[in-house]
Parts: C-alpha cells; sequence; structure tokens
C-alpha cells in the first residue's frame, strides 16, 4: 500500500493556526463566555487580523472546530488500522491496553462541556460528527464489501458515531475536576458506550 504523502508545509502551518485559534477562542469564552467573546478579540489574542480569522471561520463559535474534530479524525485514524479477524469490542480493548489512547488536553475537556450548556457551540460539536459520519461509513463498507450507501451500514455507522460522542461527553463531565486523566479513563468510557451500542435495542 502506498504511503499517504505527507501534508506540505503551507498545510501545516494552516493546521497549526486553526488550532491556536481554537485554543483561544476556548480559553476566551471559559473566562468571558461565548456571548460576552468577539471574533476581534480571538483574533487579537491570536495576533492576527480579523480578516484573516474569518477566512479560516465562518463564526466565532465554529472557530473552536479543529479541537472538537481532533478526537474524531485520531479515532478515525484507529480504525483504519482494524484488522480483519478482530471483533470491534476486541480492537478498541486491545488499543486500549496498548496505550494508543493519548490524553485529552483539559482545554478540549473544558470545550465538550461547554456545548452541553451553549446551543452555537452545540451545533459544531455536531457538525464534528455530522462531517464524521461518511467517514465511518466508508470505513465500514470496506470491511464489509458492503456500499456506504446500504442502510444497515449507516446504521451501524451512527451507532459507533454516537457512542464515541456519548463517551466524549461522558468522560469530560466525570473528569470535570481531574487535569490528571489519562488514555485508561477515556478508553472505560468508550468501551462503555460501545458495549451499550452492541447489546442492541432492548425496548
Amino acid at each position: 500500500m502506498q504511503a499517504e504523502a505527507r501534508p506540505s508545509l503551507a498545510e501545516r502551518r494552516k493546521a497549526a493556526l486553526r488550532f491556536e485559534i481554537a485554543s483561544e477562542a476556548v480559553r476566551l469564552f471559559a473566562s468571558q463566555g461565548v456571548t460576552g467573546t468577539t471574533g476581534e478579540q480571538i483574533a487579537q489574542a491570536v495576533g492576527v487580523s480579523s480578516r484573516t480569522l474569518w477566512r479560516h471561520f465562518p463564526t466565532k463559535e465554529s472557530c473552536v472546530l479543529p479541537l472538537l474534530s481532533a478526537g474524531l479524525e485520531f479515532a478515525m485514524d484507529q480504525l483504519r488500522h482494524w484488522p480483519p479477524e478482530t471483533g470491534l469490542m476486541d480492537f478498541v480493548t486491545n488499543s486500549c491496553r496498548d496505550g494508543e489512547l493519548p490524553a485529552v488536553a483539559p482545554v478540549i475537556l473544558d470545550l465538550i462541556r461547554m456545548t452541553s450548556t451553549d446551543p452555537a457551540l452545540r451545533a459544531v460539536w455536531l457538525q464534528a460528527h455530522d462531517d464524521a459520519l461518511p467517514v465511518l461509513g466508508e470505513l465500514l463498507a470496506r470491511r464489509t464489501g458492503g456500499s456506504a450507501h446500504d442502510l444497515r451500514i449507516k446504521v451501524h455507522a451512527a451507532t459507533v458515531n454516537g457512542a464515541l460522542r456519548a463517551a466524549a461527553e461522558d468522560f469530560a463531565r466525570k473528569y470535570a475536576e481531574d487535569p490528571e486523566a489519562s488514555g485508561c479513563e477515556i478508553a472505560t468510557c468508550l468501551l462503555a458506550a460501545l458495549r451499550a451500542a452492541s447489546e442492541g435495542l432492548p425496548y
């Protein structure tokens, strides 16, 4: 299999700037509220012009999208290495045991908690998961030899996506006062969510 091309220097710089903007946006949102924060303040905190900020993000709330997408992108990357002969629960369990789940930066947990109280940030959080849904569908389709347009695969992709979101929110809530929480705690929440999903609907 041909290795994926490394992002260009310009692409890496763009990604780094987007993450810096996202981090400053969360810091300001946490300290003075989303409503009390302006795009101009975020731009000033990063050291860029407002024009540059708006070139990267359409709204001040959307500035946090890179941070909200980071965990999903990590999960997608891990699933691309999911062995064909291994079930999902075993794969996740083994990945957790091997220490492949990274610690989550406190700023991301702060942000996830804010999505539960701020409707605009909630919309960005849901958008991040909506963007990940077709990627999950393609991964499952390639694994089964089916089509990403099949209803069954769509439902399975939505189930995994929902479990990832619920696990992240549960982790952010449970470890709000524990800045030392690590991949082990993330794994506990993730496995609990996936087990619940794999049980099916008992109603």
